[in-house]
C-alpha cells in the first residue's frame, strides 16, 4: 500500500470498544534508586527498578490495572495516564489533589481503567516535581484493525536531566527571590545520555572526549538496527520537565526522510520533514523509509534544544544500518538541529498538521469563550505564574472529593476571570506585577462547546516570551489556530480552521501570541488544564475544569481515592454511623 493510499480508508482507531477486550495487569513498586542516566550517577524514581518505567503494551477496548505500590519513605506519589480521556473512570487520572490524594508512602493503590483510543501515549508522576526526577514511561496502545503498514518499530522517550535532585529544584523555585534551576544538564534518549563524552567528539579535535562504553553502560544509546528499504514507525514521546525539542535525522540523499503520521494519539494528514519540532507533553508516529546505502553504514539521529537558549549539548543516538561495520566512526557530523529561537520554522511545522480523512469536524460554533492570559508575576516577592493573574494552588482535599460528597468545609474562591483584558498590553511587563494565589475552577454543564484562547505575554523582566505547552486531560481537543500579538475579538475567529483542524490533547503557545482550541464537555469529572513544563505548573500555572457536577455527585468514588483532607474525616465519620 502506498504513502498516502491508507489514508483514504475510514479511520477506525479513533475508538474502539470490543467484545473480545482483554486485561493488561500489572504490579508495580515505585522507589528510588542510583543509576547512570548520563554516563553520570545521579538518584531516579524507578519502577521495578527500571528508568525509565516499563512500556504499557495494550490494545484498544483492554482493561488495564496497575497496582502502584508507593516505596518512596518520604512522599506520596500518583501517576498520570496522559493522553487517555479516562471516560467513566475520572478519579483513575493520577492527578494529586484534582482526582485523587497521593498514595502514602507503604501503601498501594489500584489504577483500573479502559483504554479506548489507540495511539502513542505515555505515562508520569503529577505529584510535586516527580516527573523531574525520571518517574515515566511509555503507553502503547494498538489497534485491533490496524491499517498503517509497516515494518518493525521503534519507541524513542525523550527527557531533559538535572544533576540537581527534584526536591532541590522545588525548593530554588519557591524560594524568595526565586532561584532560577538553570538548563538541564543532559538530555536523554530512553532514559541514556552523555554528560561527559560525546558519540561524535572525534569531529571536535580539542574538546569533548569521546564515548568509550562498557557492556552494558546505562549511558550507551540505544541504537536503531534496520534493514534497507523498509519501513519503520518511529513512536516519540517528549516527557520533557522544561525544554522543547527538536529531532533530526542525517539525511544524504535528496529526499526527506520522515513522514508524520500520528500526534498525540490521533491520525493527522500526513506530510514529509527531516526534523519534527516536539513540546513537552506531546508524542507523534513518524514513518521512517530506509534507503539503500552503498556501502551499508551508520547515521545519525540528533535532539536538540528548541525555544529556550540552550546550554545543552544535542542528544545523540544511531541509525544502524543491517552489515554496517559495528565499531567504525561516522563518515560525517550529526545534523545541528535548528536556532533556538527560529519560531517562524516552529510554527511553520505546526500549521502543517491536519486531520485526517474520517476525523469529525469541529462543531461550528461554541456555547462559551474562555481567555486564559498567561503572564509571570510576584507574590510576596516570590515568583510565580498566573492565569488572568490568579496562581493556581492546588488544595489538599481532592475537588473531584468536595463535588462528589458536597463538602461545605471548602468554600473554593472564584474562578479567574473569563473575558479577554483588553488594556493589557502583552509586550511590555506587567504594569502591576502582583498576583493572588487561588484553587478556583471552571465549572460546565455537560454537552457544552467551549472555546479557550491562550494568550501569551511578556515575562517579568521585560525581556521576552516563552513557549507554553499546554495539556488538557481527559479530552482532545481542535485547534482552532494560532496567530501573532494579541487576540483581536471579534476579527481573528474569522481565520479558525473548522474544516480539518488536529485533534490534540497538548498544544503550543507561541512567543508573544495566542492560540485557539475547542472541546466538547462530554466527560463528567474534574479536569487539569495547565502547562506542562514542570517549573510552570509548580508555579502556578494552570486551571482546573469541572464537567457535570452533578453526574459527578452521584459517581461511585473508590473510598482509597479520597482518603485524605476533608474527605478522609468525612469518610470515616461516616463509616461510623
Amino acid at each position: 500500500m502506498s504513502a498516502v493510499v491508507w489514508w483514504l480508508v475510514t479511520v477506525v482507531m479513533v475508538t474502539v470498544h470490543s467484545a473480545s477486550a482483554g486485561v493488561v495487569e500489572l504490579n508495580w513498586e515505585v522507589e528510588y534508586k542510583l543509576r547512570w542516566p548520563d554516563c553520570k550517577e545521579g538518584i531516579v524514581i524507578a519502577i521495578n527498578g527500571e528508568f525509565p518505567g516499563p512500556t504499557i503494551d495494550a490494545t484498544a477496548g483492554d482493561t488495564v490495572i496497575i497496582h502502584v505500590t508507593n516505596k518512596l519513605s518520604t512522599e506520596g506519589v500518583v501517576i498520570h495516564w496522559h493522553g487517555i480521556r479516562q471516560n467513566g473512570t475520572p478519579w483513575a487520572d493520577g492527578a494529586a489533589g484534582v482526582t485523587q490524594c497521593p498514595i502514602n508512602p507503604g501503601e498501594t493503590f489500584t489504577y483500573n481503567f479502559m483504554v479506548d483510543k489507540a495511539g502513542t501515549h505515555f505515562y508520569h508522576g503529577h505529584y510535586g516535581m516527580q516527573r523531574s526526577a525520571g518517574l515515566y514511561g511509555m503507553m502503547i496502545v494498538r489497534s485491533p484493525k490496524e491499517t498503517l503498514q509497516y515494518d518493525g518499530e521503534f519507541n524513542l522517550l525523550l527527557s531533559d536531566w538535572w544533576h540537581q535532585g527534584s526536591h532541590a529544584q522545588e525548593l530554588y523555585l519557591s524560594s524568595r527571590p526565586m532561584r532560577w534551576i538553570g538548563e538541564p544538564q543532559s538530555l536523554l534518549i530512553n532514559g541514556r545520555g552523555q554528560f561527559n563524552c560525546s558519540l561524535a567528539a572525534y569531529f571536535n579535535k580539542g574538546g569533548v572526549k569521546e564515548c568509550k562504553f562498557k557492556d552494558n553502560d546505562e549511558c550507551a544509546p540505544t541504537i536503531l538496527r534496520v534493514e534497507p528499504l523498509k519501513v519503520y514507525r518511529l513512536r516519540i514521546a517528549s516527557t520533557t520537565a522544561l525544554a522543547s525539542l527538536n529531532l533530526a535525522v542525517e539525511v544524504r540523499t535528496p529526499t526527506r526522510t520522515l513522514e508524520v503520521v500520528e500526534a498525540d494519539g490521533n491520525y493527522v494528514a500526513p506530510f514529509t520533514v527531516n526534523d519534527i519540532d516536539m513540546y513537552s507533553g506531546e508524542t507523534y508516529s513518524v514513518l521512517l523509509r530506509t534507503h539503500n546505502p552503498t556501502p551499508s553504514r551508520k547515521y545519525w539521529i540528533s535532539v536538540g534544544v528548541r525555544g529556550r537558549k540552550p546550554n545543552t549539548t544535542q542528544a545523540l543516538t544511531v541509525l544502524h544500518y543491517a552489515d554496517a561495520p559495528e565499531y567504525e566512526h561516522l563518515p560525517y557530523p550529526p545534523p545541528v538541529t535548528p536556532r533556538w529561537d527560529d519560531y517562524d520554522r516552529s510554527k511553520s511545522f505546526s500549521m502543517k498538521i491536519f486531520a485526517a480523512k474520517g476525523y469529525p469536524p469541529p462543531p461550528e460554533k461554541s456555547d462559551e469563550q474562555l481567555f486564559l492570559l498567561n503572564t509571570q508575576n510576584l507574590m510576596d516577592k516570590y515568583t510565580k505564574w498566573a492565569i488572568n493573574n490568579v496562581s493556581l494552588s492546588v488544595p489538599a482535599t481532592p475537588y473531584i472529593g468536595t463535588i462528589r460528597y458536597g463538602l461545605k468545609t471548602l468554600n473554593y474562591q472564584k474562578p479567574p476571570g473569563k473575558e479577554i483584558v483588553e488594556d493589557y498590553d502583552i509586550t511590555k511587563p506587567p504594569v502591576n506585577p502582583n498576583t493572588t494565589k487561588g484553587n478556583g475552577i471552571y465549572s460546565f454543564q455537560l454537552g457544552r462547546v467551549v472555546d479557550v484562547i491562550l494568550q501569551n505575554s511578556n515575562v517579568l523582566n521585560g525581556r521576552g516570551s516563552e513557549i507554553h505547552p499546554w495539556h488538557l486531560h481527559g479530552h482532545d481537543f481542535w485547534v482552532l489556530g494560532y496567530g501573532e500579538g494579541k487576540f483581536r475579538l471579534g476579527v481573528d475567529e474569522k481565520t479558525y480552521n473548522l474544516n480539518n483542524p488536529p485533534l490534540r490533547n497538548t498544544v503550543a503557545l507561541y512567543p508573544y501570541g495566542w492560540t485557539a482550541l475547542r472541546f466538547v464537555t462530554d466527560n463528567p469529572g474534574v479536569w487539569f488544564f495547565h502547562c506542562h513544563i514542570e517549573p510552570h505548573l509548580h508555579m502556578g500555572m494552570g486551571v482546573v475544569f469541572a464537567e457535570g457536577v452533578d453526574q459527578i455527585a452521584k459517581m461511585n468514588i473508590p473510598n482509597a481515592v479520597l482518603g485524605c483532607g476533608s474527605t478522609r474525616e468525612f469518610l470515616m465519620n461516616r463509616g461510623r454511623h
